[in-house]
């Protein structure tokens, strides 16, 4: 497994410190959300959906499936389940030449899935101001 692979998965999973989420993001970075119809651009507004999303999905039941990593991004499969509903997705994800994160793209599949995460993202991202 690469440097900002390794990262990311001890950062996902509560093994990192808090700041090295915000450390692994570009300060450019570009998050395409699985329910925003623009893509949210910069470090700060990427940093709390992927916080946000971190309290959402990581609920004891999410894991990736699968992984395909090349030089400078990686497709990651995860699946995780929220009130009773399978949810499915990938993240897209491509760093620079210094290890930082400059695009992260989530989808989420199937329909009542998405909609639980919109529901459930939105009440985060309030609490979360």
């Amino acid at each position: 497994m690469n440097d900002v692979m390794q990262k990311w998965h001890d950062t996902f999973n509560g093994k990192g410190d808090s700041t090295q989420l915000a450390d692994l993001l570009a300060d450019d970075v570009v998050f395409h959300s699985p329910v925003v119809h623009t893509p949210l651009e910069g470090k700060a507004i990427t940093l709390k959906y992927l916080q946000s999303a971190g309290v959402v999905l990581n609920n004891g039941s999410f894991h990736y499936v699968r992984e395909v990593v090349g030089e400078s991004d990686a497709i990651l499969e995860f699946v995780t389940e929220l009130d009773g509903i399978h949810v499915n997705g990938v993240d897209m994800i491509r760093w620079n030449d210094e290890g930082k994160i400059v695009d992260f793209k989530v989808m989420v599949r199937p329909l009542k899935a998405i909609q639980s995460v919109h529901a459930m993202m939105g009440q985060q991202l309030q609490s979360a101001g």
